[in-house]
């Protein structure tokens, strides 16, 4: 498409990543405090329950990317496994906080609905990655579409941090709780994503010449190196953001005296975002899309640091204020790579002649959900080496003064040497970009 998008064909689009920001946060988010504190399950087990299906999920992706890209060059469309994935993902959605005993079952039915719930969100998620690289043949168009789907994302963020734990509460927490919150935000979830992948058929996607094979396809991915160094930058972002976000319902139980503001931690973290949104477009469009990411990541990781002295005293308005500066800063982190992904998708296409699209949004997929699904196993191993105590609903537990540093540390301080280690990759990005522009291929650094 040529032209100008109308608002309401990117408001169609954006509308999916409202169900994929519920999904991407929800579990990390809500999923191992369910398994320790709810159902008693050891936090070791519990990370390894949470991480193994994720696993899987990194192998399964760019296999559902080739399937993608296949479709696209046989129909022109995606919409088939878009389809799939918003119809069978909130069931299995649901299941995940269904658990029907305590302890080692609890565990394996988790592990089990997760695995195949994250199955059904590569169905959806893959594919709608690449729409935006096929959204438009105009790069400013294309930007216009990241912007609206952050802005969708960060309401689905809302939604699993700011509803999610509310209707727990109003359910009565425990079990029953937890089960009325995953078929209701299940719903949710999946009418967001129905209504995407039924607004999005107006989009042509022309991958290639022809469908290529998985190993092919790989193959062709293989040589874009601004994309890996990229990927390697958001991959340690994102493994920074799951670990806060696994920490949040701890710190505010243990450190801010109410396991209720978790909350208000959440959308500290996230409202900000939606306002910053088109203020980093702004930004990123003067001062250019590297500088300002850059600037976002090192900002992140000392409002992190700062945030590890504030939780340790208590003091919840000065935690508060940090995390709506992490906020501000979040929205970059999802903005600008996000943005500049499309473009390393079109640089390489004048190296490789095909836009495989599906080959590289089902690698970005497969490390994202596997960085996001690693946070969680991060924290519960800082829980299990610092001595946390897991117990089931309604048993009050005190935690050691190891355990309570732990799960502090955990929240703070971790998050922020993983964000500091994500700069010299956006530096080879950078690098890496210009490269390819000097040897005559156009790129969006």
């Amino acid at each position: 498409m040529k032209g100008r998008i109308g608002r309401g064909r990117l408001l169609g689009y954006a509308l999916g990543s409202v169900g994929t920001g519920v999904f991407s946060t929800t579990p990390g988010l809500l999923l191992l405090y369910y398994l320790t504190d709810v159902m008693g399950v050891p936090a070791a087990v519990a990370g390894v329950a949470l991480v193994l299906p994720k696993a899987w999920d990194v192998l399964l992706n760019p296999y559902i990317g080739t399937l993608s890209d296949q479709e696209a060059v046989r129909t022109g469309r995606r919409t088939r496994l878009l389809l799939l994935g918003a119809i069978t993902l909130p069931v299995l959605f649901a299941l995940m906080f269904a658990a029907p005993a305590h302890g080692t079952v609890a565990a394996v039915w988790v592990m089990a609905a997760f695995l195949l719930a994250a199955s059904a969100f590569a169905a959806f998620q893959v594919p709608y990655v690449a729409l935006p690289a096929e959204i438009s043949d105009l790069p400013e168009e294309r930007s216009r579409a990241m912007a609206w789907r952050i802005v969708a994302l960060t309401v689905g963020i809302l939604v699993a941090g700011g509803l999610a734990p509310e209707l727990v509460g109003l359910a009565g927490d425990g079990r029953g709780g937890y089960a009325v919150m995953g078929a209701v935000i299940g719903l949710l979830m999946g009418a967001a994503m129905l209504a995407a992948a039924l607004s999005t058929r107006w989009i042509v996607s022309r991958p290639g010449p022809k469908p290529l094979g998985f190993v092919a396809a790989l193959r062709v991915a293989r040589g874009n190196r601004p994309f890996f160094a990229l990927l390697g930058a958001f991959v340690m972002q994102s493994l920074a953001i799951a670990v806060m976000l696994a920490g949040a319902a701890y710190v505010a139980e243990y450190r801010l005296g109410d396991d209720g503001l978790t909350s208000v931690l959440f959308v500290c973290l996230v409202a900000p975002s939606a306002l910053a949104v088109p203020v980093w477009s702004r930004l990123s469009r003067r001062y250019g899309a590297v500088p300002c990411y850059l600037l976002a990541a090192l900002l992140f990781a000392a409002g992190s640091l700062a945030l590890h002295p504030a939780l340790t005293a208590g003091a919840a308005v000065t935690a508060f204020a940090l995390t709506g500066l992490l906020g501000v800063c979040y929205a970059a982190l999802q903005l600008l790579p996000l943005s500049l992904l499309p473009e390393t998708v079109h640089a390489d296409a004048g190296r490789t002649g095909h836009a495989q699209a599906g080959a590289f949004t089902g690698t970005w997929t497969a490390a994202e959900t596997g960085a996001m699904a690693l946070g969680s196993g991060v924290y519960s191993a800082v829980l299990a080496f610092t001595g946390f105590r897991s117990a089931e609903a309604g048993t009050e537990v005190v935690q050691a003064e190891g355990a309570l540093t732990g799960l502090t540390a955990g929240f703070a301080l971790v998050p922020a040497l993983l964000m500091l280690a994500s700069v010299p990759l956006v530096l080879a990005y950078r690098a890496r970009a210009l490269a390819h522009r000097t040897e005559g291929t156009p790129d969006a650094a």
